[in-house]
């Protein structure tokens, strides 16, 4: 693609599509951002030049609005999808049916250039009814475009994130964390910007075209292990309490009926299941690898933005806890 190529993002405010319009604008496209509500989303245009970024209206469960979100466009990125469902947003009109809806329009309008960002979990046989819509949105988007790059990212962090930030937060109210399976699962973080620069690079290179690539940080981590490193950056000390499943069940019946659940019975399914770059990948340069780009490691940016969850703030020294 070449400068000032129109590229439409679907889903593009939110934390992973704002890195990933910020980095588009470096190279010179022309950006429009596709939401349900466009004037939540105006914070957007600030990441490039006067009007090369521009929020428009479009819900992925609407066709004739998806439809004109893809007029004129040289390339598609389709960031939507939801960890919990709540109204009209359910896990299968917009993880599965809002991709093929995204997918079949593209191809319509004559679109070449597809990405879409998935998840490592994404399993057509999962008891998850999230990780088999993000595997049946895989399916529906290369059956309309074969040669569409799938990007399924492990746990993505910085700034912004509902991961690191969210038990940082339980742990500034809450005397323990905690640990459901025992802590045990694995997981491969990964740096938002990383993740932003893979969406920009499937897109310019065709490095990608019709591959599933895994992108993982280069850190494996048990969630256990990732509490205690939550804990050292924000120096503070938690009992970190193992919860078995069959005990968390009833908590996530309970929490899922909040606006914003910490835990769901959905999400349940996945805890104990390990959340990394598999072998194949590895072997086949279905990585970051294979698209040229270092991953970055936790330790290098999570002190940025943690800092703000310790007792006295970013400015405590980190060997004060209490």
């Amino acid at each position: 693609m070449r400068p000032g190529s129109l590229i439409t993002v679907f889903g593009g405010s939110g934390f992973i599509g704002r890195h990933a319009i910020q980095a588009l604008a470096r190279r010179g496209y022309r950006i429009r951002v596709a939401v349900r509500r466009p004037n939540e989303a105006l914070f957007v245009k600030t990441t490039g030049d006067v009007g090369q970024v521009e929020p428009v209206q479009a819900n992925i469960r609407d066709t004739r609005s998806v439809r004109a979100a893809l007029e004129g466009a040289d390339a598609v990125v389709n960031l939507v999808g939801i960890l919990h469902e709540a109204g009209p947003q359910r896990f299968e009109s917009v993880q599965a049916g809002g991709a093929d809806r995204v997918a079949r329009e593209a191809k319509a309008a004559g679109v070449g250039i597809f990405v879409h960002v998935s998840a490592i979990d994404a399993d057509a046989e999962s008891k998850s009814v999230y990780a088999r819509t993000k595997a049946l949105g895989e399916q529906a988007v290369l059956a309309q475009m074969p040669n569409a790059a799938i990007l399924r990212p492990s746990v993505v962090f910085g700034p912004e994130d509902d991961f690191f930030n969210r038990f940082a937060a339980m742990a500034r109210l809450s005397p323990f964390l905690p640990l459901i399976g025992g802590g045990k699962t694995k997981f491969q973080p990964v740096y938002v910007k990383d993740v932003a620069e893979a969406i920009v690079r499937a897109l310019e290179t065709g490095a990608a075209d019709g591959k599933v690539f895994e992108l993982g940080g280069p850190e494996t981590a048990t969630f256990r292990e990732l509490m205690e490193l939550t804990l050292r950056e924000i120096g503070r000390k938690r009992i970190l309490l193992p919860l078995p499943v069959f005990l968390a069940k009833p908590l996530a019946a309970i929490l899922q009926l909040l606006p914003n659940p910490a835990l769901t019975v959905d999400q349940l399914h996945l805890v104990t299941l390990d959340n990394v770059v598999s072998e194949a990948a590895q072997k086949e340069s279905r990585t970051f690898n294979g698209l040229g780009i270092a991953p970055t490691g936790m330790e290098a940016i999570l002190p940025a933005y943690l800092g703000r969850f310790r007792r006295r703030g970013q400015f405590e020294q980190l060997h004060v806890t209490e």
